[in-house]
Protein backbone atom coordinates (compact mmCIF):
# COMPACT_ATOMS: atom_id res chain seq x y z
CA UNK A 1 0.00 0.00 0.00
CA UNK A 2 1.56 3.32 -1.01
CA UNK A 3 1.54 6.49 1.05
CA UNK A 4 -1.07 8.34 -1.03
CA UNK A 5 -3.48 5.41 -0.89
CA UNK A 6 -3.05 5.15 2.86
CA UNK A 7 -3.78 8.83 3.45
CA UNK A 8 -6.66 8.92 0.96
CA UNK A 9 -8.28 6.08 2.91
CA UNK A 10 -8.31 8.35 5.97
CA UNK A 11 -10.02 11.29 4.33
CA UNK A 12 -13.48 10.18 5.37
CA UNK A 13 -12.36 10.00 9.00
CA UNK A 14 -10.84 13.49 9.19
CA UNK A 15 -13.97 15.47 10.06
CA UNK A 16 -15.25 12.93 12.57
CA UNK A 17 -11.88 12.65 14.28
CA UNK A 18 -11.69 16.40 14.67
CA UNK A 19 -14.89 16.59 16.80
CA UNK A 20 -15.22 20.06 18.35
CA UNK A 21 -11.71 21.11 17.34
CA UNK A 22 -12.58 21.26 13.67
CA UNK A 23 -16.04 22.72 13.84
CA UNK A 24 -17.03 21.90 10.27
CA UNK A 25 -16.05 21.64 6.66
CA UNK A 26 -17.87 24.75 5.55
CA UNK A 27 -18.65 28.22 6.84
CA UNK A 28 -21.37 30.37 5.36
CA UNK A 29 -23.90 33.08 5.97
CA UNK A 30 -23.69 35.31 9.05
CA UNK A 31 -20.96 33.29 10.76
CA UNK A 32 -18.68 33.45 7.72
CA UNK A 33 -19.28 37.19 7.32
CA UNK A 34 -18.52 37.86 10.96
CA UNK A 35 -15.29 35.89 10.77
CA UNK A 36 -14.25 37.68 7.60
CA UNK A 37 -14.90 41.07 9.16
CA UNK A 38 -12.87 40.05 12.18
CA UNK A 39 -9.93 38.90 10.05
CA UNK A 40 -10.51 35.27 11.00
CA UNK A 41 -11.42 33.97 7.53
CA UNK A 42 -8.40 33.19 5.36
CA UNK A 43 -7.81 31.57 2.00
CA UNK A 44 -5.06 29.08 1.22
CA UNK A 45 -3.79 28.09 -2.23
CA UNK A 46 -1.79 24.87 -2.23
CA UNK A 47 0.35 24.17 -5.30
CA UNK A 48 3.17 21.75 -6.04
CA UNK A 49 5.78 24.10 -4.58
CA UNK A 50 3.95 26.74 -2.54
CA UNK A 51 1.46 27.22 0.28
CA UNK A 52 0.03 30.72 -0.13
CA UNK A 53 -2.04 31.93 2.82
CA UNK A 54 -3.95 35.19 2.44
CA UNK A 55 -2.54 36.51 5.71
CA UNK A 56 0.31 35.80 8.09
CA UNK A 57 -1.75 36.56 11.19
CA UNK A 58 -5.28 36.62 12.54
CA UNK A 59 -7.00 37.47 15.85
CA UNK A 60 -7.49 34.57 18.25
CA UNK A 61 -10.78 32.76 18.25
CA UNK A 62 -12.51 30.63 15.62
CA UNK A 63 -10.44 30.70 12.42
CA UNK A 64 -11.54 29.51 8.99
CA UNK A 65 -9.12 28.45 6.25
CA UNK A 66 -10.60 27.95 2.78
CA UNK A 67 -8.06 25.66 1.10
CA UNK A 68 -7.87 25.33 -2.70
CA UNK A 69 -5.64 22.88 -4.54
CA UNK A 70 -3.94 24.46 -7.56
CA UNK A 71 -1.31 21.71 -7.79
CA UNK A 72 -1.05 18.47 -9.71
CA UNK A 73 -1.26 16.17 -6.67
CA UNK A 74 -3.80 15.48 -3.95
CA UNK A 75 -2.95 17.75 -1.03
CA UNK A 76 -3.76 18.39 2.62
CA UNK A 77 -3.53 21.39 4.96
CA UNK A 78 -2.57 21.56 8.63
CA UNK A 79 -2.47 24.21 11.34
CA UNK A 80 0.37 23.20 13.67
CA UNK A 81 1.55 24.42 17.06
CA UNK A 82 4.79 26.36 17.48
CA UNK A 83 6.74 23.08 17.86
CA UNK A 84 5.62 21.99 14.40
CA UNK A 85 4.22 18.79 15.93
CA UNK A 86 0.97 19.50 17.75
CA UNK A 87 -1.95 19.40 15.29
CA UNK A 88 -4.75 21.90 15.89
CA UNK A 89 -6.65 20.82 12.79
CA UNK A 90 -6.33 19.37 9.32
CA UNK A 91 -8.20 18.80 6.07
CA UNK A 92 -7.07 15.92 3.85
CA UNK A 93 -7.51 14.46 0.40
CA UNK A 94 -8.11 17.72 -1.48
CA UNK A 95 -8.02 16.73 -5.14
CA UNK A 96 -6.64 18.78 -8.01
CA UNK A 97 -8.92 21.78 -8.56
CA UNK A 98 -10.95 21.03 -5.41
CA UNK A 99 -11.28 22.95 -2.15
CA UNK A 100 -12.11 22.25 1.48
CA UNK A 101 -12.52 24.30 4.64
CA UNK A 102 -10.83 23.95 8.00
CA UNK A 103 -12.47 25.65 10.98
CA UNK A 104 -10.43 25.61 14.16
CA UNK A 105 -10.20 27.37 17.53
CA UNK A 106 -6.78 28.96 18.14
CA UNK A 107 -5.65 31.02 21.15
CA UNK A 108 -3.03 33.75 20.81
CA UNK A 109 0.41 32.39 19.98
CA UNK A 110 2.73 31.33 17.18
CA UNK A 111 1.84 28.56 14.75
CA UNK A 112 2.69 27.05 11.40
CA UNK A 113 0.48 26.56 8.39
CA UNK A 114 1.45 23.54 6.29
CA UNK A 115 0.39 22.36 2.84
CA UNK A 116 1.48 18.83 1.95
CA UNK A 117 1.38 18.17 -1.80
CA UNK A 118 1.11 14.43 -2.34
CA UNK A 119 0.12 14.18 1.36
CA UNK A 120 3.63 13.31 2.49
CA UNK A 121 6.57 14.72 4.41
CA UNK A 122 6.61 17.82 6.61
CA UNK A 123 5.03 19.88 3.84
CA UNK A 124 5.53 23.50 2.88
CA UNK A 125 5.39 25.51 6.10
CA UNK A 126 4.87 29.17 6.87
CA UNK A 127 4.94 30.95 10.21
CA UNK A 128 1.51 32.13 11.33
CA UNK A 129 0.71 34.40 14.28
CA UNK A 130 -2.53 34.54 16.22
CA UNK A 131 -2.88 37.82 18.11
CA UNK A 132 -4.73 38.52 21.36
CA UNK A 133 -8.36 39.58 21.05
CA UNK A 134 -11.06 40.17 23.66
CA UNK A 135 -13.72 38.97 21.24
CA UNK A 136 -11.61 35.93 20.43
CA UNK A 137 -11.17 35.07 24.09
CA UNK A 138 -14.95 35.00 24.41
CA UNK A 139 -15.15 32.60 21.47
CA UNK A 140 -12.52 30.34 23.01
CA UNK A 141 -14.30 30.35 26.38
CA UNK A 142 -17.52 29.08 24.84
CA UNK A 143 -18.42 25.48 25.55
CA UNK A 144 -18.44 23.22 28.58
CA UNK A 145 -15.40 21.60 30.16
CA UNK A 146 -16.45 18.33 28.58
CA UNK A 147 -16.50 19.92 25.12
CA UNK A 148 -13.02 21.34 25.67
CA UNK A 149 -11.76 17.94 26.76
CA UNK A 150 -13.24 16.40 23.62
CA UNK A 151 -11.43 19.01 21.54
CA UNK A 152 -8.18 18.11 23.30
CA UNK A 153 -8.70 14.40 22.63
CA UNK A 154 -9.53 15.07 18.99
CA UNK A 155 -6.35 17.09 18.58
CA UNK A 156 -4.28 14.30 20.09
CA UNK A 157 -5.88 11.77 17.77
CA UNK A 158 -4.84 13.88 14.78
CA UNK A 159 -1.31 14.14 16.16
CA UNK A 160 -0.91 10.38 16.64
CA UNK A 161 -2.26 9.66 13.17
CA UNK A 162 0.15 12.20 11.66
CA UNK A 163 3.16 10.77 13.49
CA UNK A 164 2.19 7.25 12.45
CA UNK A 165 1.90 8.32 8.82
CA UNK A 166 5.33 9.97 8.95
CA UNK A 167 6.77 6.88 10.64
CA UNK A 168 5.51 4.74 7.78
CA UNK A 169 6.89 7.12 5.18
CA UNK A 170 10.33 7.37 6.81
CA UNK A 171 10.53 3.64 7.55
CA UNK A 172 9.77 2.86 3.92
CA UNK A 173 12.72 5.00 2.85
CA UNK A 174 14.97 3.59 5.58
CA UNK A 175 14.25 0.00 4.55
CA UNK A 176 14.96 0.85 0.91
CA UNK A 177 18.37 2.25 1.87
CA UNK A 178 19.21 -0.63 4.19
CA UNK A 179 18.22 -3.36 1.76
CA UNK A 180 20.19 -1.72 -1.07
CA UNK A 181 23.39 -2.79 0.69
CA UNK A 182 25.52 0.04 -0.67
CA UNK A 183 23.82 3.00 1.03
CA UNK A 184 24.57 2.29 4.68
CA UNK A 185 25.77 5.83 5.42
CA UNK A 186 22.41 7.19 4.28
CA UNK A 187 20.59 4.49 6.26
CA UNK A 188 22.56 5.34 9.41
CA UNK A 189 21.73 9.04 8.99
CA UNK A 190 18.01 8.33 8.59
CA UNK A 191 17.78 5.77 11.41
CA UNK A 192 17.39 8.18 14.37
CA UNK A 193 15.27 10.60 12.34
CA UNK A 194 12.76 7.91 11.36
CA UNK A 195 12.65 6.46 14.87
CA UNK A 196 11.66 9.80 16.36
CA UNK A 197 8.14 9.28 15.00
CA UNK A 198 7.96 5.94 16.81
CA UNK A 199 9.30 7.39 20.05
CA UNK A 200 6.81 10.30 20.04
CA UNK A 201 3.90 7.85 20.13
CA UNK A 202 5.69 4.98 21.87
CA UNK A 203 3.10 4.48 24.60
CA UNK A 204 0.37 4.19 21.95
CA UNK A 205 2.44 1.71 19.94
CA UNK A 206 3.13 -0.31 23.09
CA UNK A 207 -0.60 -0.79 23.59
CA UNK A 208 -0.43 -3.30 20.74
CA UNK A 209 1.43 -5.93 22.69
CA UNK A 210 1.95 -8.19 19.70
CA UNK A 211 3.68 -5.53 17.58
CA UNK A 212 5.90 -3.73 20.10
CA UNK A 213 8.29 -6.64 20.82
CA UNK A 214 8.52 -7.43 17.11
CA UNK A 215 9.47 -3.86 16.26
CA UNK A 216 11.35 -2.40 19.22
CA UNK A 217 12.86 -5.20 21.30
CA UNK A 218 16.47 -4.77 22.38
CA UNK A 219 18.73 -7.78 22.18
CA UNK A 220 18.65 -8.23 25.95
CA UNK A 221 14.84 -8.40 25.86
CA UNK A 222 14.73 -11.47 23.63
CA UNK A 223 14.23 -14.77 25.46
CA UNK A 224 15.88 -17.99 24.36
CA UNK A 225 14.18 -19.56 21.38
CA UNK A 226 12.63 -16.34 20.07
CA UNK A 227 13.87 -14.55 16.98
CA UNK A 228 15.14 -10.99 17.37
CA UNK A 229 13.57 -8.65 14.81
CA UNK A 230 12.83 -4.98 14.38
CA UNK A 231 14.66 -1.70 14.58
CA UNK A 232 17.40 -2.76 16.95
CA UNK A 233 18.26 -5.92 15.03
CA UNK A 234 18.97 -3.71 12.01
CA UNK A 235 20.69 -1.14 14.22
CA UNK A 236 23.27 -3.71 15.32
CA UNK A 237 23.95 -4.65 11.70
CA UNK A 238 24.55 -1.01 10.78
CA UNK A 239 26.71 -0.26 13.85
CA UNK A 240 28.55 -3.52 14.68
CA UNK A 241 31.62 -1.89 16.25
CA UNK A 242 30.60 -2.72 19.85
CA UNK A 243 29.76 -6.35 19.03
CA UNK A 244 32.29 -9.14 19.47
CA UNK A 245 32.91 -11.45 16.50
CA UNK A 246 29.86 -10.07 14.72
CA UNK A 247 28.75 -11.69 11.47
CA UNK A 248 27.19 -9.18 9.12
CA UNK A 249 23.78 -10.07 7.76
CA UNK A 250 23.67 -11.37 4.21
CA UNK A 251 21.80 -9.40 1.51
CA UNK A 252 18.88 -11.83 1.77
CA UNK A 253 18.80 -11.53 5.56
CA UNK A 254 18.74 -7.75 5.19
CA UNK A 255 15.70 -8.05 2.95
CA UNK A 256 14.02 -10.42 5.43
CA UNK A 257 14.48 -8.13 8.43
CA UNK A 258 13.80 -4.94 6.49
CA UNK A 259 10.58 -6.27 4.95
CA UNK A 260 9.46 -7.54 8.35
CA UNK A 261 9.98 -4.11 9.96
CA UNK A 262 8.08 -2.38 7.18
CA UNK A 263 5.20 -4.88 7.27
CA UNK A 264 4.79 -4.37 11.02
CA UNK A 265 4.95 -0.59 10.62
CA UNK A 266 2.07 -0.83 8.13
CA UNK A 267 0.10 -2.97 10.60
CA UNK A 268 0.70 -0.40 13.33
CA UNK A 269 -0.48 2.43 11.11
CA UNK A 270 -3.66 0.54 10.27
CA UNK A 271 -4.41 -0.23 13.92
CA UNK A 272 -3.87 3.39 14.96
CA UNK A 273 -6.58 4.65 12.59
CA UNK A 274 -9.36 3.17 14.70
CA UNK A 275 -8.13 4.40 18.09
CA UNK A 276 -9.89 6.95 20.27
CA UNK A 277 -8.38 8.41 23.41
CA UNK A 278 -9.43 9.41 26.91
CA UNK A 279 -8.02 11.91 29.38
CA UNK A 280 -6.42 8.97 31.15
CA UNK A 281 -4.71 7.95 27.92
CA UNK A 282 -3.21 11.43 27.45
CA UNK A 283 -2.23 11.96 31.06
CA UNK A 284 -0.81 8.51 31.65
CA UNK A 285 0.72 8.43 28.19
CA UNK A 286 2.58 11.65 28.89
CA UNK A 287 3.90 10.27 32.17
CA UNK A 288 4.70 6.95 30.48
CA UNK A 289 6.88 8.64 27.88
CA UNK A 290 8.94 10.22 30.63
CA UNK A 291 9.26 6.82 32.27
CA UNK A 292 10.60 5.54 28.93
CA UNK A 293 13.24 8.26 29.14
CA UNK A 294 14.15 7.33 32.70
CA UNK A 295 14.28 3.57 32.08
CA UNK A 296 16.07 3.45 28.74
CA UNK A 297 17.19 6.72 27.22
CA UNK A 298 18.95 8.23 30.23
CA UNK A 299 20.76 4.95 30.88
CA UNK A 300 22.00 4.67 27.28
CA UNK A 301 20.47 1.20 26.90
CA UNK A 302 17.93 1.97 24.16
CA UNK A 303 20.32 2.65 21.27
CA UNK A 304 23.24 0.54 22.49
CA UNK A 305 24.84 0.14 19.05
CA UNK A 306 24.21 3.52 17.41
CA UNK A 307 24.42 5.70 20.55
CA UNK A 308 21.58 7.85 19.19
CA UNK A 309 19.70 7.86 22.51
CA UNK A 310 19.31 11.63 22.63
CA UNK A 311 17.18 11.60 19.47
CA UNK A 312 14.87 9.15 21.27
CA UNK A 313 15.03 11.23 24.45
CA UNK A 314 13.90 14.32 22.55
CA UNK A 315 11.10 12.44 20.80
CA UNK A 316 9.74 11.04 24.09
CA UNK A 317 9.75 14.56 25.54
CA UNK A 318 8.00 15.83 22.39
CA UNK A 319 5.24 13.27 22.81
CA UNK A 320 4.81 13.99 26.51
CA UNK A 321 4.65 17.74 25.89
CA UNK A 322 2.08 17.44 23.10
CA UNK A 323 -0.20 15.33 25.31
CA UNK A 324 0.12 17.92 28.11
CA UNK A 325 -0.39 20.92 25.81
CA UNK A 326 -3.59 19.47 24.40
CA UNK A 327 -4.99 19.31 27.93
CA UNK A 328 -3.40 22.58 29.05
CA UNK A 329 -6.45 24.84 28.39
CA UNK A 330 -8.58 22.65 30.66
CA UNK A 331 -5.84 22.29 33.27
CA UNK A 332 -5.27 26.06 33.35
CA UNK A 333 -8.87 26.56 34.49
CA UNK A 334 -8.83 23.78 37.07
CA UNK A 335 -5.31 24.26 38.49
CA UNK A 336 -3.42 27.22 36.97
CA UNK A 337 -0.47 26.71 39.32
CA UNK A 338 0.05 23.12 38.15
CA UNK A 339 -0.31 24.22 34.52
CA UNK A 340 2.42 26.84 34.99
CA UNK A 341 4.69 24.43 36.86
CA UNK A 342 4.47 21.88 34.06
CA UNK A 343 5.13 24.52 31.41
CA UNK A 344 8.22 25.68 33.30
CA UNK A 345 9.56 22.16 33.90
CA UNK A 346 9.11 21.19 30.25
CA UNK A 347 10.94 24.36 29.21
CA UNK A 348 13.80 23.63 31.63
CA UNK A 349 14.19 20.07 30.39
CA UNK A 350 14.13 21.25 26.77
CA UNK A 351 16.76 23.90 27.44
CA UNK A 352 19.02 21.24 28.93
CA UNK A 353 18.52 18.92 25.97
CA UNK A 354 19.31 21.76 23.59
CA UNK A 355 22.80 22.09 25.07
CA UNK A 356 23.64 18.70 23.55
CA UNK A 357 22.56 19.50 20.00
CA UNK A 358 24.91 19.04 17.08
CA UNK A 359 23.82 20.16 13.62
CA UNK A 360 20.29 18.92 12.95
CA UNK A 361 20.55 16.30 15.68
CA UNK A 362 22.48 15.56 18.85
CA UNK A 363 25.87 14.37 20.00
CA UNK A 364 26.14 10.62 20.48
CA UNK A 365 25.38 9.42 23.97
CA UNK A 366 28.93 8.33 24.72
CA UNK A 367 30.01 11.98 24.54
CA UNK A 368 28.01 12.91 27.66
CA UNK A 369 29.82 13.15 30.97
CA UNK A 370 28.50 11.55 34.14
CA UNK A 371 27.47 14.98 35.44
CA UNK A 372 25.61 15.79 32.22
CA UNK A 373 23.67 12.54 32.43
CA UNK A 374 22.92 13.28 36.07
CA UNK A 375 21.55 16.71 35.18
CA UNK A 376 19.20 15.12 32.63
CA UNK A 377 18.02 12.60 35.23
CA UNK A 378 17.28 15.41 37.70
CA UNK A 379 15.32 17.38 35.09
CA UNK A 380 13.24 14.34 34.14
CA UNK A 381 12.47 13.59 37.78
CA UNK A 382 11.52 17.22 38.44
CA UNK A 383 8.98 17.03 35.63
CA UNK A 384 7.65 13.55 36.42
CA UNK A 385 6.22 14.42 39.84
CA UNK A 386 3.88 17.27 38.80
CA UNK A 387 3.06 15.42 35.56
CA UNK A 388 1.75 12.52 37.65
CA UNK A 389 -1.02 14.85 38.89
CA UNK A 390 -2.24 15.84 35.39
CA UNK A 391 -4.75 13.03 34.84
CA UNK A 392 -6.53 13.30 38.20
CA UNK A 393 -6.72 17.09 37.98
CA UNK A 394 -8.25 17.22 34.51
CA UNK A 395 -10.48 14.17 34.92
Amino acid sequence: MNRTTTRARRAGLAAAASLGLVAGLSACGTESTAQAEGGRALTVTSSDDACDVSGAEAPEGTLTFEVSNAGSEVTEFYLLGDDGLRVLGEVENIGEGDSSTLTVKAPAGTYYTSCRPGMKGDGIRNAFTVTASDEGKEQLAEGTDDQKVQEALAAYKLYVRDQSAQLLEQTTRFVELYEAGDQDDEARALYPVARQHWERIETVAESFGDLDPLMDAREADVVAGEEWTGWHRIEKDLWPARAEKYRALTPQERVTYGDDLLANTKKLDQKIQGLDYTVVDLGNGSRGLLEEVASGKVTGEEEYWSRTDLWDFQANVDGARVAFENLQPVLAEKDPELAQTLTTRFDELQALLDTHRSGDGFVTYDQLSKDEVGALVDAVNALSEPLSRLTATVA
